[in-house]
Order: structure tokens, then sequence, then C-alpha cells
């Protein structure tokens, strides 16, 4: 397979990346939109060891600024994914790729469009969640893996687990959808509105074709703090900073005075130094038009499926609450689908999925261990 050439821009620290490349000429993967893609590179990584069975695999899925480097040193998961902990090495082969449509190592719109030798910019097609997870079946398929012991993500990522249990119910034996949705309400869609528009009004932006020039790094930096307001909560937000006020002020009217002023900026200008803004639109549009509701009703768009699934939330959560999570573990009750429920008492907002390991350490933990043990693989080895 063709190893995709990585730069110190796209490139996560310390990972041991893997690439998978696909869908060559005469074999284009057909879009939901009724396009074609191909040839498609996926940056993966993989934890542990597959088993004799190949019945011991996970695959983690991550949110919208994520990537396939999900464990071990500065892993966005290394917490909750590892040796000994909720998601054990030791015991289960995980992996974990970076979705198409991104900027981390697997195909998007800042790849090399084979036709014009550039980068695709807004030639890129739009891509939908369901194409992401069809991209994740064939690379499930190019390890040799027929049945998926669990798919876990939260928030993007949950999405992409609630596609996998519609599009490939038969190809898993357990799903964690984690602080997600069946689909964007208004208000989620108008959030990441705001963050496109901040994106496309940068004159640096240049209608996307900017790959040669300086990337439109103001119009990204301001839709990454609307997106950063957006995860914490108002006592997390509090707790961290209440209205203290920096001590290295700027002699500026309109500086970073306050101290949350100073860690948006903060966190948002690492943000454009690791993100391409037009995987930013091609992503939250995505996140936007998923629905997995379109054309089925709530109790028979899980219908048929077998697998055992966990649902969390968390309390403090408003950009995805509690009830949008409640919705899915309805679905599934009315399909008769084996699904569990636990709503985390946490303060830390949208956040919580990111920091909340250790509580979810324990619940995920038994969860696979159950899962597995009813599988007659609890040896994993």
């Amino acid at each position: 397979m063709e190893a995709q050439k990585f730069t110190e821009a796209n490139k996560p620290e310390n990972s041991e990346i893997q690439t998978f490349t696909f869908a060559y000429p005469q074999a284009e993967l057909i879009l939901e939109s009724g396009e074609k893609l191909g040839p498609i590179t996926l940056a993966y990584e993989t934890y542990g060891k597959l088993n004799a069975q190949k019945s011991n695999a996970i695959l983690i899925l991550h949110a919208l600024s994520g990537d396939a480097h999900a464990a071990g040193p500065d892993g966005w998961w290394s917490n909750l994914i590892g040796k000994g902990k909720g998601i054990d090495t030791d015991k289960y082969f995980v992996i974990c790729s970076n979705v198409i449509g991104g900027c981390k190592g697997s195909t998007g719109p800042s790849s090399t469009n084979p036709k014009t030798g550039k980068p695709y910019g807004l030639s890129f097609p739009l891509i939908s969640i369901g194409d992401m997870v069809q991209a994740q079946k064939h690379l499930i398929d190019h390890l040799g893996i027929e049945r998926l012991l669990a798919v876990v993500g939260g928030s993007m990522g949950g999405m992409q687990v609630l596609q996998w249990m519609v599009s490939y119910p038969e190809r898993i034996s357990s799903a964690i959808p984690i602080a997600t949705t069946l689909k964007h309400t208004p208000q989620q869609i108008a959030f990441n509105e705001v963050g496109r528009q901040a994106v496309m009004s940068d004159p640096d932006w240049k209608n996307g074709d900017y790959y040669d020039s300086s990337p439109p790094s103001k119009g990204l930096a301001v839709a990454r703090m609307i997106g950063h307001i957006t995860y914490m909560s108002d006592t997390s937000m509090t707790e961290k900073f209440g209205r203290r006020t920096r001590a290295d002020k700027e002699p500026f009217k309109f500086a970073a005075d306050f101290e949350v002023e100073g860690y948006l900026r903060y966190r948002s200008d690492n943000f454009v130094k690791r993100f391409d803004a037009n995987s930013y639109l091609y992503i939250t549009k995505a996140i936007d038009n998923f629905n997995l509701l379109n054309g089925h009703s709530l109790g028979s768009v899980f219908k048929g499926l077998k697998a055992k699934v966990l649902v969390l939330a968390f309390k403090s959560d408003w950009l995805y609450p509690a009830y949008q999570s409640q919705e899915t573990v309805k679905a599934c009750k009315l399909a008769g689908v084996d699904a569990s429920y636990c709503e985390i008492n946490s303060t830390y907002g949208h956040d919580s999925f990111l920091l909340e390991t250790k509580q979810e350490t324990q619940l995920i933990g038994d969860f696979l261990k159950a899962v597995a043990n009813g599988n007659g693989n609890g040896n994993h080895t």
C-alpha cells in the first residue's frame, strides 16, 4: 500500500502512524452524495495485540479535532486506553484512524488531488459521517477482522458509533456512544455555522485556495474559541478562571485582561498550528448533516441490532445534553436492543467525555469484560 507523506504540521507527536490506501481508479469510494473519491489514505494507529480468533478488536472513533493518536504519549484518550486501563491494551487490540476529510494523515481537502497535482481545497467532495464509517469498514476488512468487539467514541466519535450500529450491525458485538446525538438541533448547527463563517470571512481563506500562501489563521482561531466555550460549562469556567485578571496584562484597551480571554487565545493559537481550516469546514458540515433518523422512526432505526449498547452522558453537558443520549436509549429499547444508560455527574461540560476517565474506566471496563465473556473469549489470548 502507498504511504502518505507527513509534515511536522500534520503528524501527531510520539505516534506510530500506519497508513492504508484503497479506492484506486475503477474502484473509488462512492460517497453518500453520489460523488466518487479515490485513492483514499487512512492514517491509523493500533495498540495491543490481535488474538488468534481476531475477536478482541475495539475501534476507537475520534471527535471533531481528534486524530489517530488516541493512546500512548500525548494521546487524546491516553487516560482511558492503555495497559490496565478502562480499555485495556493487555486484553484488547485497539484501532483508531483519522477520518476522511481530516488533516492528520487521512485524505482530506489539504491532500493532493491526483487529477491536478494540487491540494483539493473546495474541489474535495462533501463527506458525511456515513462516508467516514464506510472508509473505516474498509480498514477493518484490510486488517482481516470480521467482527469488532466494540466501537467506542464521544461527540462526533459517538455519531460514528451510532452509524456503525445502523450501517454494519452484523460487524459489531457492542457499541459505546458517549455524549452524542442522533441528529443535530438548530442550536448545535448554529454554533458550527458561526465557526464556519468566521473561517470563510478571513481574507486569507481565498475561497479555500490558500495552501501556497498564509492560511486563514484568524478566522479559524475565532471558530475554535466558539467551540471551546461550548465544550465547557458555566461551573467549570467559573472554577477554572473566575473573574481573575492576568498579571501580565498588555497595555492595550482590548487586550486579554481576564484569564479566560488569555486561555481562549492560547488554545486557539495552538489549534491553528495543527489543524486545516478547510477540514474544519468539511467536518463540521458532516456533523450538522448527520441525521440517523432520516427516513426512520425512533423505533425502527436500530431494528435487528444484536449488539449490546452502553450509552454515556454527562449532567453538565449543554452542547450535547443528556436528553439526546436518552433518545438513543429509547430508540434501542423500542427496537429490543440490549442497552444500558449512565448519566455521569460531572462539572466539565461536554469536555467531560475526555476528562472523566476515572468513572468511564469503571463503566467501560466492566461493560467490555461482560461483552467479551459473553462472546466466549474472556481470556483474550
